[in-house]
């Protein structure tokens, strides 16, 4: 292979670099050929971690240095960002990874078996496909999707290549959620009527800027935006913030609440899209430059039960015990999901009927799927990730196609249903105690939309199926076929 002298230049700079912090891999080493295709427990593998500002340096903790693998390189777009990721490498396994700020790279290394995603959103569905037609095994964060067209082809690929794909749903290996699910299924509290999910969390304002914020000199700009839009960064962070943006995340329905729709969808046992969603809510309690909603309600139907959603950013109270949670309603009792690894089962009248508790190993699990080469394996496969990260999209499509109006939503969007007004009632409650005056704010009425669960397409609403998918960037689009 021939490289430009800038390019050997560079690479000796960075390895120079990274080892006058310690030991580290060569890029001699971290290509030597491995098994191409590692099965048996005393076979290495190699594995990239891509985005190793938030959720990648958990990655680092599951997989560096167990299970037999070893972190071999670090992908960011950001150079600025990796010495934790490397220190924390460098401590599990004894040595350094290499550091790749282009992903593309990554994706030619043919010595990389496995790939671990923590990106920003509108990154994870095009990272999974291009890792998995490179014959790379993927574990991609959670959502698992920017939208629901690109989640869907996501699981295309994982059938198509062969790949084993776990999205990063961890409470579906967590042996107290686990037992406490096949406790609901068992039908000794009857059958579920209403699953409930709750994303609680203090979301503060995250300011306002007056000017375009400049892109930190660390950062390659055009694949941080990759397949989404190279706008000018009009919030103050770079990093994070992106959440609360539509071009980049989704909201805390897919930041945090992906977590909770999946134990809810879970809980239903409904393995596809629901028939209808409708949205209210907004951005409340201060202005900010943030676009999605810190406060919402969601409500999807499906046949015989329903799935609520709640969003709240603003100081809270608990709901039945659950702040980041789920509430699963059935006709004899309810179940309620307290922590990733805990809940409790209580009887109508409200008495305590069993607890729930047990951690467990996502990545672990990723790992011997992998070795075992059966997706069945796989506790969060990509499939199960798709269709909860699209249950988050369309609540989002609703609300964006939603109209301002008065604090009046009972009459409008979710009729007679009694959970939802129910639901809608304590909504208005919590605005109230954080000082929102609900006689002269608005809130936004989403557009209610009814789904072809076979298709994954919305019956006779031609713009809000637009919004299923986006317009991709010229070289980071996401491929119709396989």
């Amino acid at each position: 292979m021939r490289i430009s002298r800038r390019e050997f230049l560079q690479g000796t700079a960075a390895l120079a670099a990274a080892n006058a912090a310690g030991p580290m891999l060569s890029r001699a080493e971290a290509q030597t050929p491995t098994p191409a295709a590692p099965g048996g427990a005393n076979e290495r593998i190699n594995i990239c971690v891509i985005g190793v500002k938030g959720r990648g340096l958990d990655h680092i903790g599951g997989l560096a240095g167990r299970h037999n693998c070893v972190v071999t390189h670090i992908c960011d777009t950001d150079s600025a960002v990796i010495g934790p990721a490397m220190d924390r490498c460098e401590k599990a396994q004894k040595v350094r990874p290499v550091y790749e700020q282009d992903i593309r790279k990554i994706m030619e290394n043919n010595n990389i078996h496995a790939v671990s995603i923590a990106t920003p959103n509108h990154w994870h569905s095009l990272a999974g496909i291009w890792a998995m037609r490179a014959g790379k095994h993927a574990y991609v964060e959670k959502p698992v999707s920017h939208n629901v067209w690109e989640g869907r082809r996501l699981v295309e690929a994982s059938r198509h290549y062969n790949k084993i794909c776990q999205a990063g749903t961890q409470i579906r290996s967590q042996r107290g959620a686990i037992a406490a699910i096949d406790f609901i299924k068992s039908g000794k509290l009857g059958t579920v009527q209403v699953a409930r999910g709750l994303c609680y969390k203090n979301r503060p304002s995250i300011g306002r800027v007056e000017r375009d914020t400049p892109v930190p000199a660390t950062v390659d700009y055009d694949l941080w935006c990759g397949p989404a839009a190279r706008n000018p960064i009009r919030r103050a962070r770079l990093h994070y913030d992106w959440h609360w943006t539509w071009e980049y995340g989704n909201g805390d329905l897919g930041n945090q609440g992906i977590h909770q729709v999946d134990v809810a969808r879970w809980a239903l046992g409904r393995d596809h899209l629901p028939t209808s969603v409708a949205s209210v809510g907004g951005r409340f309690g201060y202005v900010d430059d943030g676009e999605t909603a810190n406060t919402q309600v969601a409500v999807f139907e499906y046949e015989g039960a329903e799935l609520i959603f709640e969003v709240r950013g603003l100081p809270f109270k608990p709901h039945m015990g659950a702040t980041v949670g789920n509430v699963i309603h059935c006709t004899d009792g309810y179940v309620v999901f307290t922590k990733y690894d805990e809940a409790i089962a209580y009887s109508r009248a409200g008495e305590k009927l069993q607890e729930f508790k047990g951690g467990g190993d996502h990545y672990g699990n990723w790992v011997g799927a992998i070795r075992s080469n059966r997706r069945a394996d796989l506790k969060g496969e990509v499939l199960e990730g798709h269709l909860s990260s699209a249950i988050c999209h369309l609540a989002n499509i609703s609300h964006r196609l939603g109209t301002p109006a008065a604090f009046a939503p009972r009459t409008t969007v979710f009729g007679q249903d009694e959970h939802a007004l129910e639901t809608v009632r304590r909504m208005e409650e919590h605005l109230r105690a954080n000082n929102v005056n609900l006689e002269t704010t608005q809130l936004t009425i989403g557009r209610k939309l009814t789904m072809d669960p076979k298709t994954e397409q919305f019956r006779g609403d031609a713009e809000a199926n637009r919004m299923l998918t986006r317009e991709y960037r010229r070289g980071f689009e996401v491929p119709a076929t396989f």
